[in-house]
């Protein structure tokens, strides 16, 4: 059975009866606060997180370049994924946990509004992983240009709340 946006079982909300896509028309809805948490985490080899610890990769800070590039992933998500609503967001934290093997990322998306926020917490997630590889690929890649060691896994919804404005 599909889920509604807000989780309460249902139809898909992004078709028609016919099949076609929409968006779907949330401007009846009263306002809400919202928040969600997204994670998910990057495998590197053990030298590239020394390397991130010591700020000794050459393109620059890597935790500091993934988190811009988190919270404007963040703000851009209408932009990327279709059916996605422009939403205010209110709030954005970024959370960087360094392992011997791999940096975990949580991000944190707050909004009061008509919809949810929990698309936001991804891309943030997906794209402040994705900063990180490109930050560091010079030193993840083998002797021919691969990379068997680097890999994005485990992105996911930890949480979503949503609560009445006051």
């Amino acid at each position: 059975m599909a889920m509604s946006e807000d989780g309460d079982a249902g139809e898909l909300t992004h078709t028609t009866d016919d099949g076609e896509v929409q968006m779907v028309d949330v401007g009846d809805k009263p306002d809400s606060k919202r928040r969600a948490v997204a994670a998910g985490e990057i495998h590197l080899q053990p030298s590239t997180i020394e390397a991130i610890r010591e700020d000794q990769v050459g393109k620059g800070d890597v935790l500091a370049t993934a988190r811009v590039g988190a919270i404007q992933a963040v703000k851009h998500t209408w932009e990327t994924i279709p059916m996605c609503h422009q939403i205010p967001i209110t709030n954005v934290d970024t959370d960087f946990t360094l392992r011997e093997d791999r940096i975990e990322l949580e991000v944190v998306v707050e909004t009061t509004g008509k919809t949810g926020c929990e698309m936001e917490a991804l891309e943030g997630v997906t794209t402040g992983l994705n900063v990180v590889w490109d930050m560091v690929k010079a030193v993840e890649k083998d002797e021919n240009g691969q990379y068997p060691e680097t890999g994005i896994e485990n992105v996911r919804v930890l949480e979503k709340e949503k609560r009445r404005a006051e």
